[in-house]
């Protein structure tokens, strides 16, 4: 495994529930500054849509750490039913 911090950007529609973008940046934390801003601006007057930024060792980290984001919105954790 290797110890360098991957950065991960994903926006996520709560409204259906679902990933609708996930896009790897590896070690560019530069370039996935920017494009989260960019993100960010692109769904300011969203109140569904929500970017995220995470910095991990891997992408299955990832998955283990955020599983709301992965799972189908029927199989999401209980402590997140009315959101």
């Amino acid at each position: 495994m290797d110890d360098a911090i991957q950065h991960y950007l994903l926006v996520y529609n709560r409204h259906s529930g679902l990933l609708e973008d996930l896009r790897e940046f590896g070690m560019d934390s530069a370039g996935a500054l920017e494009a989260y801003a960019a993100a960010e601006e692109d769904f300011r007057d969203s109140e569904w849509m929500q970017v995220v930024l995470i910095g991990s060792d891997s992408l299955d980290t990832v998955r283990i750490t955020h599983p709301n984001y992965f799972a189908p919105a029927g199989n999401r954790s209980k402590y997140f039913a009315g959101l």
